[in-house]
């Protein structure tokens, strides 16, 4: 009988440990042991630790994308509140984890993008598939007067998730949620406040 595969709990773990330690910080060795799996079965499966940060980043990012979609999605909300939400659900997250962890791809953006090609390729990438749907619920608020157009959408949704990814890595050395708050009582009272234009019947 054919031995069952570890290759997904070593991904499980390596997420775990690169979350911990980082990129550099992330021996094979600790993945294998946080994995409880003996270290010739992460070469069975992975041809490089560059190539398993790809797969690591791919599993992390296919969850901020559901988290994403769960607010993004959600029409019980106005587009603007939409985004909001999305703000408040990744802050429940971080205050779960005691401020201490902070985003797997902006970790990664500031220490593996300068040592891997590779990654900074697919970090690229990712960036640029993240900001879809936030552009999408942006030129919506957009198009129901309910935030300003002085932007073009796509360029507002950069700014939103950079900016964001700013105030995350304040938070971790703060370990406590002043620069999220911050961030989003200013965002929300400048760049994505509500149109003035928009009338009292225009509003839900």
């Amino acid at each position: 009988m054919a031995k069952p595969s570890l290759r997904e709990k070593i991904l499980d773990a390596g997420l775990r440990v690169m979350f911990r330690q980082g990129y550099n910080g992330s021996g094979i060795r600790d993945i294998v042991a946080e994995a409880e799996a003996p270290q010739g079965s992460f070469t069975n499966h992975f041809r490089s630790k560059e190539a398993f940060a790809e797969e690591v980043l791919d599993r992390y990012f296919s969850h901020v994308r559901s988290l994403a979609a769960q607010a993004l999605e959600d029409r019980t909300l106005t587009p603007r509140e939409r985004l909001r939400r999305y703000l408040d659900i990744i802050t429940e997250r971080l205050e779960a984890d005691a401020y201490g962890r902070g985003c797997l791809i902006g970790d990664f953006s500031l220490e593996a993008s300068s040592h891997s090609e590779r990654l900074r390729r697919r970090l690229a990438d990712i960036f640029v598939e993240w900001r879809q749907p936030f552009a999408a619920c942006i030129a919506e608020a957009q198009d129901r007067g309910e935030i300003s157009s002085a932007f073009a959408a796509e360029d507002l949704a950069d700014f939103l998730l950079a900016s964001w990814q700013g105030a995350i890595l304040r938070m971790k050395v703060e370990r406590g949620p002043a620069a999220l708050e911050r961030f989003k009582s200013i965002a929300f009272a400048t760049v994505f406040r509500e149109s003035p234009n928009r009338t009292a019947e225009e509003r839900p």
